[in-house]
């Protein structure tokens, strides 16, 4: 994990070596909850940034939501509280909604999908955030969420018997759950743990890597081995702070973030597997689904999908996600 954390960053850490002369404070926003391997490695990128700038850049890292979800995340980067984020998609739609088109449930079946449709459409989603006043450093995945719940699901109707999670302030995707008639609590990140131990919440989708880092897992147990979506997320900062490095310097700069956003993809998907096998060794349950059951799934996936055609994204750039996605697998059908 510290080697995915310093790559996701890498990006960020360039910013040290062009930025001015005098001492400047970075304010860091991450969910990543402190104690963590995320946390820890951050706070040695701090160090290593600290470091190379000779003591001119300083890292404050505000782990764990100790700031706020992600939502307050982003209204902090827009009054200056915050010079960078690292977001999942649930903090990058707030600032371009389009990048929902990549996160429909059941839209992609593989990792190949996802990465042939998102490299197609990077440029103009990266130009959408360019106009919001912010820059995507790079790009990287948070895993593939799965359902994990304190009653075993196995289909749609096991988990509409159950409480199910929300993110606060979204109320798009609870009208999506709603849609397929399940029942909802909006809750911030934050305050999941809490929400289960309660009995506010019983179910919540999730990737495995963020279950088992906040140790989600231990209440709801039970983990439905079906691939929802590939929850995506990204390193930003506000255009003040990438306009503080020297001109000649940023086309290096937005190089090496690239690269190390594509050398850390292998690293995250590897770990997602990892993750999932300590937690079976600490009492996770894996309820299989078959393929009559995932379809009857992706159908009712599938309804929610008009929520977000409603108001957030377009419904043509829907239709050329899946168009870019059968082109990927009409390819992947020749080659094999």
């Amino acid at each position: 994990m510290k080697n995915w954390i310093l790559s996701a960053l890498t990006g960020l850490a360039f910013l040290t070596a062009g930025g001015a002369a005098s001492a400047q404070t970075i304010k860091l926003g991450t969910l990543a909850p402190k104690g963590s391997p995320w946390f820890e490695n951050l706070q040695d990128m701090a160090a290593d940034w600290g470091a190379a700038s000779g003591g001119r850049i300083k890292v404050r890292i505000y782990p764990g939501g100790s700031i706020g979800d992600e939502r307050d995340m982003v209204r902090k980067m827009q009054i200056g509280q915050l010079q960078g984020a690292v977001l999942t998609a649930e903090g990058l739609s707030i600032i371009v909604p389009e990048v929902l088109a990549l996160q429909l449930p059941m839209i992609f079946k593989t990792d190949g999908e996802l990465d042939y449709v998102r490299d197609k459409l990077k440029p103009e989603l990266e130009a959408m955030f360019e106009k919001r006043g912010y820059k995507i450093l790079n790009w990287g995945d948070i895993g593939w969420v799965r359902l994990f719940s304190r009653d075993p699901v196995v289909v749609m109707d096991d988990l509409r018997k159950q409480k199910l999670f929300t993110w606060a302030g979204d109320p798009e995707l609870a009208e999506g759950y709603k849609v397929q008639g399940l029942q909802v609590v909006p809750l911030p990140v934050p305050e999941i743990f809490s929400g289960l131990q309660s009995g506010m919440i019983d179910a919540l989708y999730a990737a495995p890597v963020a279950a088992l880092s906040y140790q989600w897992f231990g209440l709801a147990n039970n983990m439905t081995e079906l691939k929802v979506l590939k929850l995506i997320g990204a390193t930003v900062v506000t255009h003040k702070t990438w306009n503080k490095i020297s001109p000649e310097v940023r086309d290096d700069v937005a190089a090496a973030a690239i690269e190390a956003g594509d050398n850390a993809r292998d690293k995250i998907r590897n770990f997602e597997d990892e993750a999932i096998r300590v937690m079976q060794e600490h009492g996770l349950t894996i309820h299989n689904v078959t393929a009559e059951q995932a379809d009857a799934w992706e159908v009712s996936s599938r309804q929610s999908w008009k929520v977000y055609t409603k108001s957030l994204v377009p419904p043509k750039l829907v239709d050329r996600v899946e168009a870019l996605r059968d082109e990927y697998r009409k390819q992947q059908a020749t080659a094999n």
